[in-house]
């Protein structure tokens, strides 16, 4: 399926990692069940977490509820262009100390046990059906006070989910060459070191 993206074949790679990608384009009819969420969530709780602290949180609004409606204007405007047709909105929140509400095994790696959680919610979502776009560009400070997030929870970034559509809903012509733009990534050897930090001399 061209709306896909895969930007070559890596047999190697189980099929839900080879397609995984973030689209722009949701179909703004897909309406996310209460059951597809909450396998959402459960694959996020069920992800690796230091000392199983789990220090993550999450606030979910769906399009057309009223927390959609407080949320949305938050998003930076770049993003409200597209985000707002996804079935769903989601705000990733990292524990950044101990409370009354979590303990916490250490507060020096919740960011990368909440991308972890963040990483296999998305990879269920591809599983269901459904895709994903992470994004940063929100007002984060804003979000907590709205949603009255604890001093010792950090806003850390937002997902669009929804069921991938043409990109052709988009109305501008660098949108639609935007969504169709082919895949990259960095080769692997230039990111991973048989030894000594070498970005020239990788051995994989």
């Amino acid at each position: 399926m061209a709306l896909e993206r895969v930007p070559e074949q890596r047999p190697e790679l189980t099929t839900l990692l080879e397609r995984r990608w973030s689209p722009r384009a949701f179909d703004w009819q897909h309406e996310l069940g209460s059951e597809d969420l909450g396998v959402l969530f459960e694959a996020a709780r069920w992800a690796p977490s230091a000392g199983n602290s789990q220090p993550w949180s999450f606030i979910y609004g769906l399009r057309g509820d009223e927390t959609h409606a407080r949320l949305m204007p938050l998003l930076d405007e770049g993003n409200q262009r597209w985000a707002r047709r996804a079935s769903g909105l989601i705000v990733t929140i990292r524990q950044l100390a101990a409370g009354p509400d979590h303990d916490l095994f250490g507060a020096d790696h919740t960011q990368f046990d909440l991308g972890q959680a963040v990483a296999h919610l998305s990879i269920e979502a591809m599983a269901i059906g459904l895709h994903v776009h992470q994004f940063s560009g929100m007002d984060r400070p804003a979000v907590a006070a709205e949603f009255g997030v604890p001093a010792h929870w950090e806003v850390t970034s937002g997902i669009a989910v929804g069921r991938i559509a043409e990109p052709e809903i988009f109305d501008e012509q660098w949108e639609i060459e935007r969504e169709r733009k082919p895949r990259d990534r960095r080769p692997v050897s230039e990111f991973v070191f048989a030894g000594d930090w070498n970005p020239s001399a990788s051995s994989v």
